[in-house]
Formats: C-alpha cells, sequence, structure tokens
C-alpha cells in the first residue's frame, strides 16, 4: 500500500461577474503579488475589448473558444533510456492542457511591445479565436515537435 498523501484538487470559486471558473482560474494565473483586484480589472476590461474587436455577443463563449484553439493536445518529454535521451511524445491530461493555453495566452500578452496588458490580452484572444497569432504557432510548434518524434511513442509508459 502506497503511503503517499495524495493531493486533492481545490475548487475554485466562479469570478463574481461571469460566474465562471474558468475565467476565475484565468485571473488567478494572470495576477501579480496577490493583487486579484487589479487581474480583474485587466481582464473585464480586455473580455470587453476582445467581444468588441470580434463582434461577440456572448463574450463567455467566445474566450472560451479561444481557449479551447490555443489548447495542445501532445507534448514531448525526455526519456532517458541506456544512454540516448529521447523526446517522446505523450498526450495531455485535459487540466494541463488548459493551464499551458492559458499560460501561454499570458505570457504572449505580456511580450506585446508598447501595449498595456488589456490591449495586448484582448488582441491576443481575438488572434487564439481566429487560429492564428503567437500563442497558436507555440502550440503548432509544440505539435510539430511531437509528430516528428513520433518513432520513439512506443518509449512512454
Amino acid at each position: 500500500m502506497s503511503r503517499r498523501r495524495r493531493a486533492t484538487k481545490r475548487t475554485i470559486d466562479p469570478d463574481p461577474i461571469y460566474k465562471s471558473q474558468v475565467i476565475a482560474k484565468f485571473i488567478n494565473k494572470m495576477m501579480y503579488d496577490g493583487k486579484k483586484s487589479t487581474a480583474r480589472r485587466i481582464m473585464y476590461n480586455a473580455l470587453e475589448k476582445f467581444a468588441k474587436r470580434i463582434k461577440a455577443e456572448d463574450t463567455i463563449i467566445a474566450f472560451e473558444q479561444a481557449l479551447e484553439n490555443a489548447k495542445p493536445s501532445l507534448e514531448v518529454k525526455s526519456r532517458r533510456i541506456g544512454g540516448a535521451t529521447y523526446q517522446v511524445p505523450v498526450e495531455i491530461s485535459p487540466e494541463r492542457r488548459s493551464s499551458m493555453a492559458m499560460h501561454w495566452i499570458i505570457d504572449n500578452s505580456r511580450e506585446k511591445a508598447g501595449r498595456s496588458m488589456e490591449e495586448g490580452l484582448a488582441m491576443e484572444l481575438a488572434d487564439c479565436y481566429q487560429n492564428q497569432g503567437a500563442t497558436i504557432k507555440k502550440k503548432d510548434e509544440t505539435h510539430r515537435m511531437a509528430e516528428a518524434n513520433k518513432a520513439f511513442a512506443h518509449y512512454k509508459w
């Protein structure tokens, strides 16, 4: 019998405006130094700009579609077999998929030079919604790496 204590997932309270756990999780990932009110303000303003940019009537559905477009399904993990290290393609769990997509969107939003975080986030979400931009490029690059190393798939366990 295992003596480890298995970690339990904590539930996140939904955000106050849209009542969505996905948006609450996104806000938590975006937050710096515990400044949740600042992160919320940036997120809500970015969602308004995003909805205007793509002319969506339901902001939450559009946001979730953009997030879905950014989620990767495969990644490569390093496995050491014998003396060699192989990049083995593995499928990603649903929690990690959404976490990676959120992380990529936030990072690429921060990297937009000369723009505020609100504008950068709105632009990046719009790009993800339309299947283009830096986040989608990162996802495609991850999938390409997994496809290129498909020959080592039998090493996963």
